[in-house]
């Protein structure tokens, strides 16, 4: 069965943009996701369908290459399979047909340099108001003393005899039909048209050195552990004259010793005696900023969620501040003297907790209320 265009596949244009790839691949991915869509085999080959052809398109190299020569370019069993063993490539079987110069010069071109990726781990508090670091990472960079071109000072590469600049030489070869030229890449300059006589004493003809590099990041507030910063240009040197790669810091943030985050806010357990529940209290609580106090009202129950309003985490993307949820947590007392033991069931008695159930009959008013409407619910 034929393969679908991949920009049929994911419903956008052959010139959209990058952006544009990647928010209708997002569509189409919950869309057709075996999560959703359990069981459902159709779904599932269009999930498979949908994350080919992502793949490809996102990837500015396989892109232009699927741009160009459709899906072959991109299937390592297309070009390269044609008949390698016999002919050497789609490129000499074009040319035993239809002779030479099948795509031009193969001369390789600038190319942009790869890109790094870099974990960093941060404390919470980092991750909540921003922070600068300082990483050292070893890449490949421009020899400072060639220039990148990988020819001694003073001098540069020069024109290679053996295909005369073209990054190419030609074979011909005989066969029943008759005798067939074919176009190859130059064994001797692979392909780049120039060679270098006089190499550069520091990158050895390379044109590139490897260095250790510092390099700055400022992290913004509200980043949380899977944020990706991304830094144009830091990442490997380019190919012959191409710009540098970029790159990507990967975020972990440690966890925190007393606060969970849960997007912008925090959460925050206060353990409370059992004399401040009744009695109520004002005391200090930890919040990101510093210590506040925090009044406890009379008769709080535990598990009683309070929220101070901004004391969470600044959003990334600048939209305010989250909050600080504070959930009660009423502690009862171990270990107590004999003594204690006898003033509690002196005050339990004061209470009328004799029994530790309430008979619907002994219920106060507002609980035989409940009751009542428990009992007129199972009647209508």
């Amino acid at each position: 069965m034929a393969k679908r265009d991949y920009y049929e596949v994911l419903g956008i244009n052959k010139d959209a943009s990058e952006t544009d790839i990647k928010k209708a691949y997002r569509k189409l991915a919950r869309q057709y996701h075996p999560d959703v869509n359990p069981g459902d085999k159709e779904a599932e080959v269009k999930f498979k369908e949908v994350k080919e052809a992502y793949e490809v398109l996102s990837d500015p190299e396989k892109r232009a290459r699927y741009d160009q020569f459709g899906h072959s370019g991109v299937d390592p069993n297309g070009f390269g399979g044609f008949g390698t063993q016999d002919f050497g490539g789609f490129g000499d079987i074009f040319d035993m047909f239809f002779g030479g110069g099948f795509g031009g010069q193969t001369r390789r071109g600038p190319r942009k340099g790869a890109d790094l990726r870099y974990d960093l781990t941060i404390e919470f508090e980092e991750a909540a108001f921003g922070t600068e670091k300082t990483i050292t990472i070893p890449r490949w960079e421009t020899c400072s003393q060639c220039e990148g071109s990988g020819a001694r000072k003073g001098t540069r590469p020069e024109t290679c005899p053996k295909c005369k600049g073209t990054g190419q030489v030609a074979h011909t070869q005989r066969t029943p039909l008759g005798h067939f030229q074919t176009i190859r890449t130059c064994p001797e300059c692979e392909g780049e048209g120039k060679v270098i006589k006089n190499p550069c004493p520091e990158c050895k003809g390379k044109g590139k050195v490897r260095n250790n590099k510092k390099v700055q990041i400022k992290i913004p507030a509200g980043v949380d552990t899977g944020s990706r910063l991304r830094m144009a240009g830091e990442g490997e040197a380019g190919e012959l004259g191409g710009p540098p790669g970029d790159l990507y810091i990967f975020i972990t943030v440690k966890p925190h010793k007393y606060f969970i985050r849960h997007d912008d806010d925090i959460y925050y357990e206060l353990p409370i005696t059992f004399v401040q529940a009744a009695l109520g209290a004002e005391i200090e609580i930890p919040t990101l900023e510093g210590k506040v106090k925090f009044k406890i009202p009379e008769g709080v129950q535990t598990d009683t969620i309070f929220r101070l309003k901004g004391k969470g985490i600044r959003n990334v993307q600048g939209y305010g501040k989250g909050d600080q949820h504070v959930k009660v947590k009423v502690v009862t007392p171990r270990n107590l003297t004999s003594e204690q033991k006898e003033l509690l069931k002196k005050f339990a008695g004061t209470l009328g907790e004799h029994q530790h159930h309430i008979e619907e009959d002994e219920a106060s008013p507002k609980e035989k209320s409940f009751f009542e409407r428990v009992k007129d619910a199972f009647k209508s």
